[in-house]
Formats: structure tokens, C-alpha cells, sequence
């Protein structure tokens, strides 16, 4: 048996005297599509910034693929295959998607700041571009600065550059918060269309959404994971119904 793609154990975040994370213990299986919910405050972002090593654990431990990962740092993470997109997106307001795209291609592959020479020379780098352009609907706003994307293709750009790293495993943190409705099935349709062997979690409020998208579904509350399973039980579960979707979501 294949080890699990992300694993926490144990995992607990104290501020203080203020527990965020309480003994989350959870498995990402390979290729899995995976979603994180839970009500404001109930620790989704701790637990994310845990797992990509944004913040350090008090106690309990992360492992990729196996591994012990813990004590290494974001960056070192996202080298082994852990990528992660966030709330609010953190890209190069200045740089357009091509350039972006082409610059994370070449820090994959160690070139950084000289990316467009060296792309120049190599064909498959371009291919890996305009592959990527293509996939999140970006062809049309290739050359355009960033800032002046609308706010739903910013969001694919995200998404785009976490891909560009070659991640085996990746964390969306809330896809399409803040995207209006008329830009969302962009969204949808690129979610749809990840790679089916990276692993997959998604943090997200929009149920329609998580439902749309994931198979097995975490339920967070208070720090500590009230419940998982299949969409269809997460929708029957009372506990879920009382503190987060309600009496009449999802029948």
C-alpha cells in the first residue's frame, strides 16, 4: 500500500494560551479530491499554514508522501511537491501572465531571473507556457500587466504558477473568494480539469462548490476535525447541519 500523498499527525498550534489546532490528525490519499470546510474561526488557515510550513507546530508532525516534512521550510516543501495557492492572491501585480508563468518554470529548474534567455533556447519550457496560458483560459490576457487582469483570471494565474512547480500535492485555499459570478465557471472548469495525480485539498465556503468537486470531505470546527466522509454522509451528518450548513442545504 501506497503511503498517503499529505499526512498530518497530531498536529497542535497553541497562541498563547489559545488553542488553534487541537491533535488534527488527517490523510490526503494520492490523487485525492479532498475538501476542507468548516465554520469562520474553526482553524482552516492554521491548519494550512501547518501543513506548508508557514507556521511550525507546537506538537505533532507533517509527512509528504511518507516523509517527515516538519521542519522543513515553505519553500523547501513546495521543492518536494507541496504547492498551495491563498485566500488572497500573491502574485507579481507588474508581471504578465507569460512572464509570471515563465519565471516559475525557471525557478523550478533553478534558472530564476535569467528565465527568458534561457526559455528562448529551450522548447519545452515554451511548450510548459503556453500549455499552462491555455489550460486556465489565459491566452487572451498573456501580455497584459497582472493588476489589470479581471479578478477571476488573477485567480487562475494562481493556480497556473502552482501548477507551474510540478506539486504532487496542492492545497487551494478558497479558489473562488471574491470571483463574481459571471467569472466563477472558469473556476469550476479549471478545477475540473487539474491533473488527476496530484492530490488535491480544497478550503472552501462555497458548498456548491465542495460538492461539486470533492469525494471526501474534512469537517473542521474549533480546531479539531468534527468528522470526514463522502459528500452524501457530510450532507446527512446532524453534527455538520448544526454548526455549519444548515437544516436544508443540500437536502
Amino acid at each position: 500500500m501506497s503511503a498517503p500523498a499529505l499526512e498530518a499527525r497530531g498536529l497542535v498550534r497553541r497562541f498563547g494560551g489559545l488553542i488553534a489546532t487541537d491533535d488534527v490528525s488527517f490523510q490526503l490519499a494520492p490523487g485525492a479530491r479532498q475538501a476542507l470546510i468548516g465554520p469562520n474561526g474553526a482553524g482552516k488557515t492554521t491548519l494550512i499554514n501547518l501543513l506548508t510550513g508557514v507556521t511550525r507546530p507546537s506538537e505533532g508532525a507533517v509527512l509528504l508522501e511518507g516523509i517527515d516534512i516538519t521542519s522543513l521550510s515553505s519553500h523547501e516543501r513546495v521543492r518536494r511537491g507541496l504547492g498551495r495557492t491563498f485566500q488572497i492572491n500573491q502574485l507579481f501585480p507588474d508581471l504578465t501572465p507569460i512572464e509570471s508563468i515563465g519565471l516559475a518554470i525557471s525557478e523550478r529548474h533553478d534558472h530564476g531571473a535569467d528565465f527568458w534567455r534561457v526559455a528562448g533556447t529551450r522548447g519545452e519550457i515554451v511548450d510548459e507556457i503556453d500549455e499552462l496560458l491555455t489550460r486556465f483560459v489565459l491566452i487572451d490576457a498573456m501580455d497584459r500587466p497582472t493588476r489589470t487582469l479581471p479578478y477571476g483570471k488573477q485567480r487562475l494565474l494562481e493556480i497556473a504558477l502552482a501548477l507551474a512547480c510540478k506539486p504532487r500535492v496542492l492545497l487551494l485555499d478558497e479558489p473562488a473568494a471574491g470571483v463574481p459570478e459571471d467569472e466563477r465557471h472558469d473556476i469550476l472548469a479549471a478545477l475540473a480539469a487539474l491533473p488527476k495525480d496530484v492530490a488535491i485539498l480544497l478550503i472552501e465556503h462555497d458548498m456548491d462548490l465542495v460538492f461539486n468537486f470533492a469525494t471526501r470531505i474534512s469537517v473542521l470546527v474549533s480546531g479539531r476535525l468534527l468528522c470526514e466522509g463522502d459528500p452524501k454522509s457530510i450532507a446527512a451528518d446532524e453534527r455538520v447541519r448544526a454548526v455549519y450548513l444548515g437544516e436544508d442545504a443540500h437536502g
